[in-house]
């Protein structure tokens, strides 16, 4: 787990609020972050249902991206409890060096699925 859950909040915040029209709350103790009527599109979670890890949740376009993420780095990305089968992926933040470029980056593509295709043609 990681050792300073409240700076993964900060990070994951500055990120997804980089992002127009992001909204937060708490949804199950976890922080999450939505566009538009309530369309989700990044979760923080730390020790969920006690399973040790910290994580930034992401949506992904589905199973065979899943499958390749895991595939190239299984301690890394690993599929959420509940929510792998809606398509989304979870990025670890309690590992030695967190690369939280890659998370950025992966914020985006999530941020650019889920947001209203009006919103994302005025970036």
């Amino acid at each position: 787990m990681s050792p300073d859950p409240e700076a993964d909040v900060a990070r994951l915040r500055a990120i997804a609020f980089a992002f127009p029209r992001t909204a937060e709350k708490l949804s199950h103790g976890m922080p999450v972050f939505f566009v538009e009527k309530g369309k989700t599109f990044a979760w923080y979670t730390h020790d969920h249902h006690r399973d040790g890890r910290s994580a930034v949740l992401v949506k992904t376009s589905g199973a065979d991206e899943q499958d390749m993420l895991v595939a190239r780095d299984a301690d890394l990305f690993f599929r959420p409890a509940y929510m792998a089968h809606a398509g989304w992926i979870a990025i670890r933040t309690d590992l030695p060096a967190t690369d939280w470029e890659l998370i950025a980056t992966r914020v985006a593509q999530s941020w650019h699925m889920i947001a209203p295709k009006k919103l994302v043609e005025t970036l």
